[in-house]
């Protein structure tokens, strides 16, 4: 066997790059990749899949599968069907389902469980979501981590902050805050007033890139004003944070190569959208955006200048945060497990009870394929073709078939059944590839790239209608816990990615709870309770908890109300209470 090139399919930040040599998964030595696979990809093999496809808990085969699928499509009407997709595999060939489903007249889903009060801001702000990639990060001489823990979520960041000036904003002292030059412990949901007041000092200190504000945001007297409306003392307190702090910030970065690398946990609120914008301007005073080395890196958007193969502009959509499935007699969940991953668990449940076909289609066994009527196993990234984009770099990686397997079917050998079954428009598979591929150039050095990317974001300023920010002009102060109430974080875990691998099932919590490891607590939200072990944490702030996102039960403690922008869940937005289970 040959070794052949191919990449990572996973919803991550780093989308590594892969050579897969006598059965095994190695790393690309080059570009951002850097020699290193992390370690859900070391550890692919030992993930037990789904081989066989069930109906009511009986095995069959796949013929029978999917004839039993066009039963349950043409049982109903196709607008009482939907189609749930989710990022399990992030391979840009994934969305050939939605263009199926949308021709057929079925719901699609829109809205984000990660990201999209984040995105929203930045629109807002900067007229476009352009992202600060990897190879402009590894050029600055100050990298501040806010809400981003990188030896969890984005490693493959580590090589690139050697000998840099680390700053961390994080209510949790990770890895990489004990590690820092400067971490300060912020109260979850105070990130808007530091970055306000942070602003405010730079103009008070008369530090701001006059220039750049004068050019490319000159509304910025109006926002300097609008921070003046908050009380430093007060907030300082509120945040948990001293004045010298602030200080020591702003001496940091003034007049430096800055990357602010923000993690998606500061804008999981219902004003998630002007949190972001908020650290937005503050990099905005400090004119990081459009030179080198310096800006915001978040999440991008990973289809930036590709035009989609896959048309579903004019199908009907539902919220993929507070999904009504009881309205859909079908219901196809693909790359996705909303029986856990969705908030409000119990709402959810009672929901998708109503639904008289669930199907679910994907490679491993979660709450929701126990759930369902019919189980569809799908391919690896292995035993198809894809093309996979990245959020956080420009790379376009082309995924091979590494691997001939009778086990599943891919989503493009799926979506042809159906519309040789429904007689529907579908290209072969290596048009829509070759269509993607169109997309790319190769670069001098040898990289395959999405063309018409900016290497440097926002160069010649920005993209709203006069090429200015757009800076907020009115927040609204965040809900404070009461007495007796906590904060609830939701992390992603160093051994899973959401309901995917190793969930780590425990609340963390610091000793000053008076709990102790082992024991037995029951949590209670707005939304509901869930039943969990205790571990003991000291590098949490005494008024949080913490509960990684997929453990089971978590969402049971989760609203499922939108952002105020970008119909994106606020898992964060929810207080709990601890009893102690004698």
């Amino acid at each position: 066997m040959k070794s052949s090139l191919t990449a990572c399919p996973l919803d991550c930040y780093d989308a590594c790059g892969i050579v897969y040599d006598e059965g095994k998964l190695k790393p690309l030595k080059d570009g951002h990749t850097q020699g290193f696979l992390c370690p859900h990809l070391n550890h692919y093999d030992a993930h037990k899949r789904i081989t066989t496809p069930r109906y009511k808990g009986q095995e069959i085969s796949m013929d029978e599968a999917l004839a039993k699928l066009k039963e349950m499509l043409d049982a109903n009407l196709k607008s009482e069907t939907l189609l749930y997709r989710g990022s399990g595999n992030f391979g840009l060939m994934q969305g050939v389902s939605e263009h199926i489903f949308a021709q057929m007249g079925a719901y699609l889903t829109e809205g984000s469980l990660c990201d999209g009060a984040g995105e929203a801001g930045i629109v807002e702000g900067r007229g476009s979501n352009k992202n600060m990639p990897l190879s402009e990060i590894a050029k600055s001489e100050v990298i501040v981590f806010w809400g981003r823990n990188p030896h969890v979520t984005s490693s493959h960041l580590l090589p690139l902050i050697k000998d840099k000036t680390i700053i961390v904003v994080d209510p949790v002292k990770t890895k990489i805050a004990k590690m820092a030059d400067l971490h300060i412990q912020i109260k979850p949901h105070t990130d808007i007033f530091l970055a306000m007041l942070l602003y405010r000092f730079l103009h008070i200190e008369d530090s701001c890139d006059d220039s750049f504000l004068e050019e490319y945001a000159s509304e910025f007297q109006d926002y300097y004003e609008l921070t003046q409306t908050i009380r430093i003392k007060a907030i300082l307190e509120d945040i948990g944070m001293s004045l010298g702090q602030i200080g020591d910030f702003l001496y940091h970065v003034i007049g430096k190569k800055t990357a602010i690398v923000c993690g998606v946990g500061i804008q999981k609120y219902r004003d998630g959208a002007d949190v972001m914008r908020a650290i937005d301007a503050l990099a905005v005073g400090l004119g990081l955006f459009g030179k080198e080395g310096s800006g915001v890196a978040y999440l991008g958007n990973s289809q930036e200048a590709i035009e989609p193969p896959f048309d579903t502009k004019k199908a009907k959509k539902v919220s993929k945060v507070n999904t009504p499935f009881d309205e859909f007699k079908t219901v196809v969940v693909q790359g996705a497990n909303p029986l856990a991953q969705m908030p409000d668990t119990t709402r959810v449940l009672d929901s998708i009870e109503h639904v008289e076909n669930l199907v679910y289609f994907g490679l491993y066994e979660n709450e929701t394929s126990a759930a369902a009527d019919l189980v569809i196993p799908a391919k690896t990234f292995l035993e198809k073709n894809d093309i996979r984009t990245s959020y956080s770099h420009h790379g376009m990686m082309v995924m091979n078939k590494q691997v001939e397997s009778d086990i599943g079917i891919s989503e493009y050998d799926l979506a042809a059944f159906l519309a040789d079954s429904y007689n529907l428009e579908l290209k072969s598979e290596a048009e829509y590839l070759q269509h993607i591929k169109n997309h790319g150039i190769v670069k001098i050095d040898g990289s395959f790239e999405v063309e018409h990317r900016e290497a440097v974001p926002y160069k010649e300023g920005f993209d709203t209608d006069d090429g200015e920010f757009l800076f907020l002009e009115e927040f609204e102060a965040p809900q404070k816990v009461e007495e007796g109430e906590f904060y609830l974080i939701t992390p992603k875990a160093a051994t899973s990615l959401n309901s995917q691998f190793d969930r780590d099932p425990y609340l963390y919590i610091s000793s000053k709870s008076q709990l102790k490891d082992g024991d037995r607590v029951i949590a209670t939200s707005g939304s509901g309770e869930a039943e969990f072990e205790v571990r003991i944490n000291n590098d949490l702030r005494e008024d949080c908890v913490l509960i990684h996102s997929g453990a089971p039960g978590v969402n049971k403690l989760t609203t499922s109300k939108h952002s105020y922008e970008g119909k994106s869940a606020i898992f964060q937005e929810n207080f709990v209470r601890i009893t102690k289970v004698i």
